[in-house]
């Protein structure tokens, strides 16, 4: 055993405290533990849609836009062109509201939580800024976990429910996406050579592109037509017929739903009320996902 000389006890022990108080400081400053930040991002009925605030997780700070309580009708009218059967026009109250990261889950930060770096797109010098794909509902759900873990105590990431996701697209609009009812490429990646509610062709980029590269909808929010498919935490199922409220979808179900099409998918598949089902465990290069937070 190494005996210390007592004139030095006291050195080593303070040094201990002042590094251990350091880290602490660190950690605070980066995540926001302390009581004050909380309150930033409790409810407030006052708040505007769409405002701002930044989270630095690592180095990096992350942007969430608040989305209020609210209430809105999900699914797409009968007149609405190319709808699919499961769209079934509804009335969904939600009544808290919360904040929802302005862009997808991107590559570094799926990193900085994860440590795996699973995509197909990565040649790109621009890599930290392109959305995380090939990800599962598994893996998101795992994602969400460790993130609220390095969050301030009571503060809460999760997937958004289908009704959630539904809403915070459209930002106050009715039509077949945020931005208006054409799409070919010019405002959301995705296969513009089939393009909807305009006869002219436009981009196909067949990737991936970085996020914040297309125009932000009312409410802040990135990409929420199109570049990839995102996870909801729903499982897939029938629309009720009338109004509810906060509703998470079916208890039980095969497939869990993703939203707002992709890369890959005709301009129409990129509408706000499209819906589609996969497993939990279903991984591809045109899927992935983007959390919120809220309250607990």
């Amino acid at each position: 055993m190494v005996k210390v000389n007592p004139k030095y006890r006291v050195f080593f022990i303070s040094a201990f405290v002042s590094v251990a108080a350091s880290l602490f400081c660190v950690a605070s400053c980066t995540f926001g533990q302390d009581s004050s930040s909380l309150s930033k991002w409790s409810e407030s009925s006052s708040r505007k849609a769409g405002t701002r605030q930044t989270l630095k997780i690592g180095d990096v700070a992350y942007g969430f836009c608040w989305i209020p309580a609210g209430e809105f009708d999900m699914g797409s009218p009968k007149s609405e062109k190319d709808r699919d059967d499961d769209e079934t026009l509804h009335h969904v109250k939600l009544t808290k509201g919360f904040w929802m990261l302005e862009t997808e889950v991107t590559q570094a930060l799926y990193w900085e939580i994860m440590e795996s770096a699973p995509s197909y797109f990565k040649e790109t010098d621009n890599i930290s800024d392109l959305p995380v794909e090939s990800v599962s509902w598994n893996d998101a759900m795992k994602f969400c976990n460790k993130l609220t873990k390095r969050l301030p105590k009571g503060l809460k990431a999760s997937l958004p429910t289908e009704a959630q996701w539904e809403y915070a697209c459209r930002a106050g609009t009715t039509t077949p996406f945020s931005f208006g009812s054409a799409l070919n490429g010019d405002k959301a990646n995705c296969d513009g050579d089939y393009p909807y509610g305009t006869f002219k062709a436009g981009r196909s980029l067949r990737r991936t592109t970085p996020v914040k590269s297309y125009g932000a909808n009312p409410w802040g929010l990135y990409d929420m037509h199109g570049n990839v498919w995102e996870w909801t935490s729903d499982f897939y199922g029938a629309y009720p017929s009338g109004t509810v409220v906060d509703p998470t979808g079916p208890g039980n179900a095969s497939y869990r739903v993703n939203r707002g099409g992709s890369w890959h998918g005709f301009a129409g598949l990129c509408r706000s009320a499209i819906r589609r089902g996969n497993s939990a465990g279903y991984r591809i290069s045109d899927l992935g996902f983007r959390c919120l937070l809220s309250c607990d």
